[in-house]
């Protein structure tokens, strides 16, 4: 079961139209009041078709505010059970740009703003930061696409995998409902990342992954074409654990040297990686 907790965290729920759309924000800072921090919009999982922006609360969102002083913005992205691709993209994508037109105000430096999430977070993660680069209208500084649903196609651990919280089944049905006909066809990258051919220019990446889990193949070839590409990007495997292990199970020892492996991937991504905004 999961545990909220707001212990060191001023929240702030609030609602921005964007495109005739109205998307709700979750805005997560530190009681200090921040100013030139850095701004993460850190997007939830469920496979596209469920969760909630307050799934910030329980994984790796929450750290970057208590442990760095950042200030998260979580999309309430609508859900793919009734708003298909490309609906949950464009609302992280226009909520990127709020974010970037509102830095001052958020108490963020323009210059450093960054996307993360877990699982479908993961992958919308991806995405967002291959729009990003394409359309030019904000720079992403950072990216970190946890143990990310990227691939549409079936992989070597994708496919006829059983495990616990996610297995082959779970994503051949969110697949089916994210992209309707289009589940097991060549489709943009935007819609499955694993389907970009350039990853040049891409912001730089850190996730990590567990070796049982059905995203582990298409978590690797990610980072591997960003390096090849010439993109810094870094992956922490954990052997033998599940989808999405760190938040069910945060006090088990494996848990607990990801999410210190991944606090330290932050401090060090917030005093290196940096994009000026060109307007």
């Amino acid at each position: 079961m999961y545990s909220f907790s707001t212990k060191g965290i001023h929240s702030k729920r609030i609602k921005i139209t964007a495109n005739g759309r109205r998307i709700p924000l979750l805005i997560l800072r530190p009681i200090n009041e921040p100013s030139n921090a850095p701004g993460v919009m850190w997007i939830h999982g469920g496979g596209y078709m469920t969760g909630m922006k307050e799934m910030a609360y329980i994984g790796r969102a929450a750290d970057l505010v208590r442990n760095h002083g950042a200030v998260v913005i979580a999309p309430g992205y609508h859900l793919s059970l009734f708003h298909p691709y490309p609906t949950a993209l464009y609302d992280c994508y226009d909520t990127l740009l709020y974010i970037k037109d509102h830095a001052k105000e958020l108490g963020i430096n323009p210059d450093q703003i960054m996307v993360g999430g877990e699982s479908a977070g993961g992958g919308l993660t991806a995405a967002i930061s291959m729009l990003a680069r394409d359309k030019g209208e904000v720079k992403v500084a950072f990216q970190m696409p946890l143990y990310p649903m990227i691939d549409n196609y079936d992989t070597d651990s994708s496919k006829n995998n059983h495990s616990k919280v996610w297995n082959t089944k779970r994503n051949h049905q969110a697949w089916a409902v994210y992209l309707r006909k289009d589940a097991k066809k060549d489709v943009s990258p935007y819609a499955a990342p694993a389907r970009q051919t350039d990853y040049s220019n891409l912001p730089p990446a850190y996730t990590f992954v567990c070796t049982a889990e059905p995203f582990y193949c298409e978590t690797l070839k990610y980072i591997n074409d960003l390096k090849a590409a010439g993109v810094e990007a870094k992956v922490d495997i954990y052997e033998g654990m599940y989808h999405a292990f760190d938040m069910n199970e945060p006090n088990n020892s494996i848990s607990k040297e990801a999410i210190k492996n991944f606090n330290e991937v932050f401090a060090y991504a917030k005093e290196h990686y940096f994009a000026t905004q060109e307007h």
